[in-house]
């Protein structure tokens, strides 16, 4: 069989071996490249950022993109100081979830102004590792964000900052009342997605639309009491102050199982069973199974471990904040916020598994409990600053959720801009939420477009980029008249279809080429026309 090889994207020049420069070559012309698109060359200024010299760092991140892979942002990275390859190694979701963006994550890192190495939730344990290597590397003492009894209290960086404000950072919280919940599907959805209320009049909590709420959660009483009856010790056991119960209920994550925790079973095993454990901790996935780990199935799998309670809580991380979506506007419901919240079930081997935070908002939290929580402003996804400017919002399933606070926001203040929201699930009958509220804002005028897309309905699966390409001569004229667009949502799969079909579209109707289509879309993202809030 003859194979193409890919073509040759990567200067021979770029400070990459042959086996790294394949590699990337490979993967851009498979997932990057636009169909259509001439296999040239990168541009010089992008070919300059890859061959940038640890001294000559010209503040380009070709990295900066979350569909990369992670080694796929290393290789890009090859070179460059210490802080922007702490960069690459981050998700590149600028979520804020870790409290900064990407780029001030990372120097704050090499600063040594920040000393926890394991804040980038949507990384997970792989930026966690390639962080402490690239800490290790300039001869710094790694650090992860390990509690000992109390999250609230190790949870802080250690800084000479300045005060925070109370609610507008993990690290300082303020207090939020959960309200209610209801069910935005039907009965015979798929899915199971809630409508949160909180209020929020009491902690100083303020917000704009665009903006995220952290939840500190709480992990799952069953699981909690499943884990103290492996480690075969009373929940009353006392660590500094607190049950064992408590602090597994409140203080540190179960899931996935850290690296320390490999470490400390190795520590108390012996023969194959050690070394199966130092694997683990090593990153080896011995058995295959080792993305299914938590700490639970950990202390299943080595059950003749029994770890003393004090050094099984110090071997864990602590419980970190979940951000969601805000999708309210202040203006709209002073006081209040809401949130649109997929609750996560699922199942490994025999065993079901619970997303923390979604499943605590969906059937744990009771109506007056008080929570801990903060407001995350949002990193470059805001309603744009003149009123009168058009906006088109793609926002599949939860990711509707900041476009609704958009339009509440639109409707209290009378901006007159055109609004077009693309929204899209699963089925029409159980799966379009908040379908009351868009056909009325429809019908006052105040939502120009509703476009929707269902990928169940059909003998095709439909998606919202579909409906995009049916609408590709309305979007380009909304585009030339000025209009901001915005993407929420899954950051691996739509949001790269989306920005595909966006690309063809101005390919089409803007009569440009492929690679002046890409150009043009990237001009959108640098000016502001272009955000996206995905996860």
């Amino acid at each position: 069989m003859n194979h193409t090889p890919p073509p040759s994207l990567i200067p021979e020049t770029a400070p990459f071996s042959p086996e790294q420069r394949a590699w990337l070559n490979g993967f851009f012309a498979a997932f990057v490249l636009p169909e259509g698109a001439a296999a040239t060359p990168l541009s010089a200024r992008d070919a300059a950022a890859v061959m940038a010299a640890p001294d000559a760092d010209d503040g380009a991140a070709p990295w900066h993109d979350q569909t990369l892979p992670l080694d796929a942002r290393m290789a890009l990275a090859q070179g460059r100081p210490l802080r922007r390859r702490m960069m690459a190694a981050m998700a590149q979701q600028d979520c804020g979830q870790c409290g900064y963006d990407c780029e001030r994550y990372a120097e704050a890192l090499a600063t040594g102004a920040e000393t926890r190495l394991n804040l980038c939730a949507p990384g997970g344990k792989d930026t966690a590792r390639m962080l402490k290597a690239l800490a290790a590397e300039q001869g710094a003492a790694p650090k992860s964000d390990t509690p000992k009894t109390d999250a609230r209290k190790t949870d802080a960086p250690k800084t000479d900052a300045p005060a925070l404000i109370p609610g507008r950072s993990r690290d300082a919280p303020a207090t939020a009342v959960f309200l209610s919940r209801r069910r935005l599907n039907t009965e015979g959805s798929e899915k199971e997605t809630w409508h949160v209320e909180c209020d929020v009049s009491g902690g100083g909590l303020d917000y704009r639309p665009g903006d995220s709420f952290g939840v500190f959660a709480q992990n799952h009483p069953g699981l909690v009491d499943q884990i103290i009856a492996m480690l075969g010790v009373s929940h009353v056991t006392q660590l500094r102050g607190k049950t064992l119960r408590e602090i597994l209920l409140g203080d540190v994550s179960l899931a996935p199982a850290p690296d320390a925790l490999f470490d400390l079973i190795s520590f108390l095993t012996g023969g194959a069973t050690r070394e199966k454990a130092r694997r683990l901790a090593q990153g080896d996935d011995p058995d295959g199974d080792a993305k299914a780990l938590d700490v639970l199935a950990v202390l299943q799998k080595f059950p003749n471990a029994r770890p003393h309670p004090e050094a099984f809580i110090e071997a864990l991380e602590p419980l970190q904040p979940r951000l969601y979506s805000i999708s309210s506007s202040p203006r709209a419901t002073p006081g209040r916020l809401s949130l649109t919240v997929d609750a996560v079930r699922y199942v490994v081997g025999q065993r079901k598994r619970l997303g923390v935070a979604s499943t605590f908002l969906a059937e744990r939290a009771a109506p007056g409990e008080t929570l801990r929580a903060y407001v995350q402003s949002a990193h470059n996804f805001s309603l744009p600053e003149r009123p009168e400017t058009p906006i088109i919002m793609i926002g599949p399933g939860t990711g509707v959720a900041p476009f609704r606070a958009f339009l509440q926001e639109r409707a209290a203040t009378r901006a007159p801009g055109k609004n077009w929201l693309f929204f899209g699930h699963q089925r029409s009958a159980h799966d379009f939420f908040y379908a009351h509220e868009f056909e009325a804002m429809k019908a006052t005028g105040l939502l120009t477009r509703l476009s929707l897309a269902w990928s169940r309905d059909g003998a095709e699966k439909f998606y919202v980029q579909d409906r995009m390409r049916q609408s590709g001569g309305d979007l380009w004229a909304w585009l030339a008249e000025g209009a901001h667009l915005y993407v929420c949502g899954d950051a691996q799969r739509m949001a790269k279809d989306v920005e595909r079909a966006l690309v063809d579209i101005v390919a089409q109707y803007g009569a440009r080429s492929a690679d002046e289509a890409v150009a043009f879309v990237a001009g959108l993202k640098k000016s502001g026309r272009y955000m996206q809030d995905v996860y």
